[in-house]
Formats: structure tokens, sequence, C-alpha cells
């Protein structure tokens, strides 16, 4: 079983589709129409639909955090630095979550990269 991505939507256009032609399942938060829902109700929209939401925002980890601590369940987070990695390591990096990793393994989870 893989991990289904939801992405935020300010991860590049490139990665999602170079991701999908690669056989990762994934949606982007425009696809969604969640391209303008605050950063609680788009890890709420990703865990909704069992997906491990790829952001770029640093806010989501406080919210991540919050939620580890608080015991509330979410489906995962998959941080990516801002301008700090290249396309080609992101989708990397992605495609091995994606791949590698199963639904349980990222639950409640935020997985920093690069790795």
């Amino acid at each position: 079983m893989s991990v289904p991505l939801y992405m935020d939507v300010h991860i590049h256009s490139a990665v999602t589709a170079t991701l999908w032609q690669r056989g990762v399942d994934v949606v982007t938060a425009q696809e969604d129409n969640g391209d303008s829902l605050s950063d609680p109700d788009l890890l709420d929209r990703a865990t909704s639909f069992g997906r491990v939401l790829v952001s770029e925002d640093e806010d989501l980890l406080v919210e991540a955090g919050r939620r580890q601590q608080s015991g509330e369940s979410f489906a995962g987070l998959a941080r990516a630095p801002q301008g700090l990695m290249t396309v080609g390591k992101l989708i990397s990096d992605l495609e091995l979550i994606a791949k590698v990793y199963d639904p349980p393994d990222m639950l409640n989870r935020v997985e920093y990269l690069p790795f």
C-alpha cells in the first residue's frame, strides 16, 4: 500500500506532475477547491481523504505540533523548506515517502525534508 499525497498551493506544479507520472497518488488543493483554506482546515481536508499534506508553510508545523500534543489525529505532514530544495530532490523524497511508507507509518507524523 502506498501513501497518497495532498499538495498545498505552494508546491510547484512540476513536482505534482512528475510524481503523478511516476505513479504516485497525488491531489492538489487547487483541484480540490481547497486553495483558500486555513492551515487547520487544509490539514483536516487532507486527513479526511487519508492523504499526507505536503507543504512549505512553516505555520503548518505549529498546527501539526499542537495536534500531536493534544492527541488530535492527522494523516501526516511532509514539510519542505521553501526555496531550500531543488525540484528534483523534492520529487525524490516525496516519491520515497509515497512508495516506501504505508499510511499508518505517517499517521500523526511530521516528516522534515530533505532527507
